[in-house]
């Protein structure tokens, strides 16, 4: 199978380890186990749970106790609606591959990750993209969808709330997507990795699992969650759905670590503490990104509405590799070309770390434009 390079993630693999402020990072601040334990009310002392437990290869679908704990964070799911895999980026690789056949029509929105249309098309799927604009908040144009979702359609793509861009497509129109899916009897598969960091309210995106009947819903433990180490992600779908991709499953996955399955557990079954945690990050750097980004006349941006990325356009005579070349070799500050995105003239920028990482490196950056 031949598959088109992975823009974004050959960016991140080959300067992530080459700065000294990471700006490109989307997770929020990542968790020690110490913190974990902290903030889930447990101490070092519960690390003794760990030593009985035998080195097999535990549940195939995910322990009982983690898949309860996840199907608690929808509205309308139970257990047997969830199966645990290898980060979300796992759960999304087993959708297409058992979903998507040669010849099948998927459509994809772009800008988003590389999965949802480089997947289908190395698999012989006739792919659409369904251009977010700018203009529309980089929310999809449902006249346009309509169009595209011609009878047969096999599988619509979105990332929800959206990566690069941090637009949250909110409720209503999540459930017109749903039915213009289901008048093509299409599936939806919602790339949920950035819920629970809505800037407002309680902060949990509503989730396409809970909206329509061939909603499938994948999300993991890296971003709101800030345990992308525990390599942990999982899919939400309709249980016939769930027993197909088992199938596929058996072949990549056979089971996550038990490690892993035991800390994700402890960090969902206290879901809401992390999130506060992780709410209170987003909300306070996205403060201070706007009220920069405010006072930079060379870039503009439409403000997130959740997630941990922004995409800012940018206002100087250089492409957006070049520009980011630049900025690392001058200042040690990393963000991700948009030309890594399929977004020329615009960068990625990833504000949901550290909050004094975020304000040392908006400060070089600032110098930076200055010179520019």
């Amino acid at each position: 199978m031949k598959i088109e390079t992975f823009g974004v993630e050959m960016w991140m693999n080959e300067w992530e380890t080459k700065c000294e402020l990471n700006l490109a990072e989307t997770c929020v601040e990542s968790l020690t186990i110490s913190e974990l334990l902290e903030i889930t009310g447990r101490n070092e002392a519960d690390l003794s749970a760990l030593l009985p437990l035998k080195m097999t290869y535990g549940e195939i679908k995910g322990s009982d106790r983690l898949r309860a704990a996840i199907a608690a964070l929808y509205d309308t799911q139970s257990d047997e609606n969830v199966l645990v895999t290898h980060g979300t980026i796992g759960a999304n690789m087993l959708v297409h591959k058992t979903l998507v056949e040669h010849g099948d029509r998927v459509i994809s929105i772009v800008p988003t990750y590389q999965q949802h249309y480089s997947i289908p098309k190395s698999i012989g799927a006739e792919i659409d993209l369904l251009h977010l604009r700018e203009d529309m908040g980089w929310l999809p144009d449902l006249d346009v969808l309509r169009k595209l979702s011609a009878p047969g359609t096999k599988l619509i793509a979105l990332t929800n709330p959206n990566n690069p861009t941090g637009a949250l497509i909110p409720r209503e129109m999540l459930e017109e997507i749903a039915n213009i899916a289901r008048e093509a009897d299409a599936w939806v598969l919602c790339d949920e990795v950035y819920r629970g960091t809505d800037q407002r309210g309680q902060g949990m995106t509503t989730s396409m699992a809970d909206i329509y009947e061939k909603g499938i819903s994948t999300a993991g433990m890296s971003k709101a969650y800030s345990l992308a180490g525990l390599r942990l992600g999982w899919i939400t779908a309709p249980n016939a759905l769930i027993e197909e991709v088992m199938i596929h499953r058996d072949y990549d996955t056979i089971s996550v670590g038990m490690i892993d399955d035991h800390f994700a557990t402890l960090a969902l079954e206290n879901c809401e503490r992390l999130l506060e945690r992780s709410r209170g990050i987003t909300r306070g750097n996205l403060e201070q990104l706007a009220t920069w980004i405010a006072g930079e006349p060379k870039l503009s941006w439409i403000r997130p509405g959740s997630g941990t990325t922004a995409l800012v356009k940018l206002g100087i005579e250089m492409n957006s590799y070049d520009f980011c070349i630049a900025l690392l070799r001058e200042t040690g500050v990393l963000f991700t070309p948009g030309s890594a995105l399929g977004m020329e003239g615009y960068f990625r920028i990833g504000y949901a770390n550290n909050p004094e990482i975020l304000t040392a490196g908006l400060k070089r950056v600032s110098d930076f434009l200055s010179r520019h």
